[in-house]
Parts: C-alpha cells; sequence; structure tokens
C-alpha cells in the first residue's frame, strides 16, 4: 500500500474488485497499477481475512483501500433459495459503504475489474452520479456466470456503462443487446508480456517438458491435459508441469489431480509447481504449452504469454484463445473437451522439431501482443476520454 498524492490534472479513476486472490482479472489488475501512467488511482477491494493479497508493490502514488464485504460466486447453487437474498444483502452491504467512502467522492470515474464487483460498482456509481467502465474478463452468460449473476449483469451493470473494456471479441460477442453505450472496446489483458524484439527462443530436438500455466480450477482443464498426455507414446520420456496455484476455494483439486496421475501411472512425470513469479523465465523450459479449459475461455492470458515468449501453443478452438491462433501457423487447434484430438495435436508437435522451431518465431510475431504499460496506457486514454464526457 502507499500513500497517494494525486497528480495535478490526471484523471482520478477508482478502480475496483471484488477479491484480493490471485486470479486472472487480479494480477491483470495488479500489473497495471504497477505503470507508471498519467493517471491519479485508488484501488478499492473488500475487507479480507489475511494479509495476503496479488496487489503489492503497485506504483507509486496508488491508494489501496478496503471497502465493503466479501462477495462469493453469484452463481446460486441448486436447492438454495436463500442464496439470491443472501447475494443481495452483500451487494446492498457494500453498496452503502461505497457511498459513504470519502476516498471515492473525489474520483471522476469508475473502474469495475471483475463481473462480480461489476453489479455493485454499477449501483454505486448511480447514486455517486459517477461514470463507470466495465472491465470484462468473464463472459456474461450462465454457463460462465450462473443464472443469477447474469441477470444481475444483463439488468443493471451492462446497461449502466458508460464504456464496456472486454478482453476478447468472444466475450464483447456475450453483450450484444444489453448496452447502452457506443463505447466499447476490446483490449488484451495486461499478461506480464515482455517488449517485443527478444533472443529466439531455444527449440530442443526432443520434448521434454509439456506445461500448463493456469490456476488449478476443475474448469482450466488440468483433468483432461493429464489424460490427453497420458495416452502420447512420443512423450513417454516427457514430465507435465503445472504452473499455478488453486484459488476461490479450490485447495482439495490439487489431490484428486495427483490421485488420476498416479491412477495413469504418472505420479513421477506430473508435476505442480505452484504460483510462478517469473512466468516468462518459466516458460523458456518448456517444450509445448497447453490452454485446454472445458468450457470457452473469454482471453486466455496463459496464451498471450505463450506466444510472447515463443513457446510451440496448443488452445482449444472456441473463446478468446481461438482470436489468437492461426491453426499451423504460430500454434494448433484441437476441438474442445475432446481428449483424442488434443492427444493428436500433442503428437504433432512431439514428433517433429521443425513444425516446433516454426511455430516458434511464428508465435514471437503475432500481432497484438501489449506489453502491461501498453494495456495500461491505452486503458487510461479511454477513462480520460470519459471523464472528459460526463
Amino acid at each position: 500500500m502507499s500513500d497517494a498524492h494525486p497528480r495535478e490534472g490526471s484523471v482520478r479513476v477508482a478502480f475496483f474488485d471484488h477479491s484480493n486472490e490471485r486470479g486472472g482479472a487480479e494480477m491483470a489488475l495488479a500489473r497495471v497499477l504497477r505503470s507508471e501512467v498519467p493517471w491519479s488511482a485508488t484501488l478499492v477491494t473488500p475487507r479480507r481475512a489475511s494479509r495476503e493479497t496479488v496487489f503489492d508493490a503497485l506504483a507509486p502514488g496508488v491508494h489501496h483501500v478496503e471497502i465493503g464485504v466479501a462477495q462469493p460466486p453469484l452463481a446460486s447453487r441448486r436447492g438454495d433459495r436463500l442464496a439470491p437474498l443472501g447475494a443481495a444483502a452483500r451487494i446492498m452491504s457494500t453498496v452503502l459503504a461505497l457511498t459513504r467512502a470519502p476516498e471515492l467522492r473525489a474520483a471522476d470515474v469508475f473502474v469495475a475489474n471483475t463481473t462480480r464487483s461489476g453489479v455493485y460498482v454499477a449501483l454505486a456509481a448511480r447514486v455517486l452520479s459517477k461514470p463507470f467502465v466495465l472491465h470484462l474478463r468473464d463472459r456474461v452468460e450462465p454457463a460462465a456466470i450462473g443464472g443469477l449473476a447474469t441477470q444481475l449483469m444483463r439488468r443493471i451493470a451492462l446497461p449502466g456503462a458508460a464504456a464496456v473494456v472486454a478482453n476478447s471479441q468472444a466475450t464483447l460477442a456475450t453483450t450484444d443487446g444489453h448496452l447502452r453505450t457506443e463505447r466499447a472496446v476490446v483490449l488484451p489483458s495486461a499478461a506480464g508480456l515482455e517488449p517485443s524484439g527478444g533472443a529466439a527462443p531455444i527449440v530442443r530436438p526432443t520434448v521434454q517438458r509439456v506445461g500448463m500455466v493456469a490456476r488449478i480450477d476443475p474448469w482450466k482443464g488440468q483433468e483432461l491435459l493429464i489424460r490427453a498426455f497420458a495416452s502420447v507414446e512420443e512423450l513417454r520420456s516427457a514430465t507435465l508441469d503445472f504452473l499455478g496455484a488453486p484459488a476461490f476455494g479450490h485447495d482439495a483439486y490439487v489431490d484428486d489431480l495427483r490421485r488420476l496421475a498416479t491412477e495413469l501411472g504418472l505420479q513421477e512425470r506430473v508435476r505442480f509447481l505452484g504460483h510462478v513469479a517469473d512466468v516468462a523465465q518459466a516458460l523458456q523450459d518448456l517444450d509445448i504449452c497447453v490452454q485446454c479449459s472445458i468450457r470457452p475461455e473469454p482471453l486466455g492470458q496463459n496464451v498471450l504469454q505463450y506466444l510472447s515468449s515463443g513457446r510451440p501453443t496448443i488452445v482449444a478452438d472456441e473463446g478468446g484463445p481461438s482470436e489468437w491462433i492461426t491453426h499451423d501457423v504460430n500454434g494448433l487447434k484441437f476441438r474442445p473437451r475432446d481428449e483424442r484430438d488434443l492427444s493428436a495435436q500433442l503428437r504433432l508437435l512431439a514428433a517433429d522439431s521443425e513444425r516446433r522451431a516454426r511455430m516458434s518465431a511464428e508465435a514471437q510475431r503475432t500481432p497484438g501482443l501489449l506489453t502491461d504499460v501498453e494495456v495500461a496506457e491505452r486503458l487510461c486514454d479511454l477513462v480520460s476520454d470519459v471523464a472528459r464526457a460526463s
């Protein structure tokens, strides 16, 4: 946390997130708030039970305040008729706290960084007569965020937004018919990418390590990848490495995956390496990188990281990741949730070092890859435009 001293003449932005955990949205926002751009920024998160937070070492002048209560998932549990009432109570409690917070009265623009913060920020912005920008990092549909959250987003957050930032065209498409603003842009999330022009990646003649960068979560596809990996004879001497830690209540899932690896005889070859601070460095040791989420991924920050690092990449052919990959040029695509097709793409790359070398070079040339500062600058331009128009 740092003490804020507003920059004279700069737009005053209040950023909101519902969590301090290491989720993709939170890590992306932390990277933006570590970038030096001409805004005066305040970060608002709920009060937390522990001192652990992804929002450390922010840029000088970024003020971090804790207001409101924790916001668990808005998806109702089957048969729990009181869940919507509990969600409404938490939302309104946070709205009340935000409208009373003196730190927010001077803000020119509010920015909701997540779906769960979008609803209460929309309501608080209305009470305080502040324009708000909705940063969409989730697809707005029941399969992704639950029925209750989808209804709240469509009825409150989307219509109330002065601008919308979506992390992919696929994400933006899920807002069709629910926006009142014409200011809607696609901007990839800050993913810790290095400036282009670095050294060409080393491509080993044989595959030694296959990997995935993602938090440990059932929908991220770790089980699918373990099963597909197990059937590829060409990878019998390789390890499968998972770079990422569980979050949002999925700690026990790691044990489930370890049991699966043991059942398949892979206990010595499947490794769980936990959270990795320097992703770019860790990727240099991987020969094949995989994104295989079992529902459409809004963006897939890991895919951007793979490409920027020049890694031969395999992605599910849906959602945001498919927008970044041209099949058999800068990566390979497989039929979503299809274990056999994923195995086939792994086999194709494992057996062909020349293809891996070609894809590695093309990956680094993928157009549209942005550094964190470039993402922050574009976001700063947008919120400044919103402030001037209000």
